[in-house]
């Protein structure tokens, strides 16, 4: 932890966004502090926070790292970085924004912050599990911020995107992010316990990343993950007690030729021991993530007796 004089050191000698992430990442080696919120290192970590406190996004040209800032400026990052330090509080709520997908959201305490391997299949556009002119409607469960719902709606413009969350804050957060992006006439947030506002809707694509983290584990994650919503993180059950109940209830909301993927994380374990006989398709990623599987509207339906019974 940086003393006083160090802060006063930082803000008054430190004068370009080099050298204040230099001294960022210095820091947060120091204090070995936990990553894992859209970095995975103190560099990128450091880059993420100043970057984003001046309000330069994360490509910007190398030259710029040479500019000046202002004294307020250096101000303003030093403080957050101490608050990064010791209080342990994330950079996106430091800095209330997160990129996920390549678009760049709001978030704040309310959500879960975006980082989900989902963002690459929305950028691959769900290839080869959809053909994109097919795809006319897509469900996301448990939205929080919105950015699966969004990123889907940039994606698939021709798509009408529902955004469910049970939570009045995200719902909140999610109205904010459709705006951001003016996308009120293709994203619907809707307030619901997953499927029962839906009706008989049904949809080319559902896709969520719901709770799926036990409350054993929760209680021994780092306290950078405590800042987030625990009913976003937490399921009864090893973590499965949501995902039973998506597995049980999506095949009537899904069309002929809909699909359903779902995040489960390091739940993987226990989905595949729950459910030893349904053959889900573990999806792989280039840019890193694990734990995401999809079903087909025809797989569900083969074995709903199974995932009936387990719910």
């Amino acid at each position: 932890m940086a003393t006083e004089v160090e802060m006063k050191e930082a803000q008054d000698e430190m004068i370009t966004t080099r050298d204040l992430i230099r001294w960022a990442v210095s820091q947060f080696n120091k204090e070995n502090l936990v990553y894992g919120h859209g970095t995975d290192n103190a560099w990128d970590e450091a880059v993420n926070l100043i970057l984003s406190s001046v309000h330069l996004p994360p490509d910007i040209d190398v030259n710029v790292l040479d500019a000046k800032l202002s004294y307020s400026e250096r101000v303003c990052i030093v403080e957050r970085i101490q608050k990064r330090v010791v209080d342990r509080i994330p950079v996106a709520y430091l800095v209330k924004e997160a990129w996920f997908a390549g678009l760049n959201f709001y978030v704040d305490e309310r959500v879960l912050i975006p980082r989900s391997p989902i963002a690459e299949l929305i950028e691959d556009e769900f290839s080869p599990w959809v053909e994109e002119t097919h795809v006319e409607s897509i469900l996301d469960l448990g939205t929080g911020s919105g950015c699966i719902a969004i990123g889907c709606a940039l994606t698939f413009p021709q798509a009408k995107v529902d955004a469910v969350d049970y939570s009045d804050n995200a719902i909140e957060v999610a109205k904010i992010n459709v705006a951001r992006f003016g996308l009120e006439d293709s994203v619907e947030v809707i307030k619901s316990d997953l499927f029962s506002e839906l009706g008989n809707k049904q949809y080319d694509i559902i896709v969520s990343n719901p709770p799926y983290v036990s409350l054993e584990e929760y209680n021994t994650l780092p306290s950078e993950y405590h800042f987030e919503p625990e009913m976003a993180l937490v399921s009864k059950e090893n973590g499965l007690q949501i995902v039973k109940r998506i597995l049980s209830q999506a095949e009537q909301h899904l069309s002929d030729s809909g699909i359903l993927i779902v995040e489960v994380g390091y739940s993987q374990g226990y989905v595949e021991e729950a459910f030893p006989d349904i053959p889900f398709t573990w999806l792989q990623f280039e840019n890193g993530g694990e734990g995401v599987f999809l079903l087909t509207k025809d797989e569900l339906k083969e074995f709903k007796q199974q995932l009936s019974r387990t719910a």
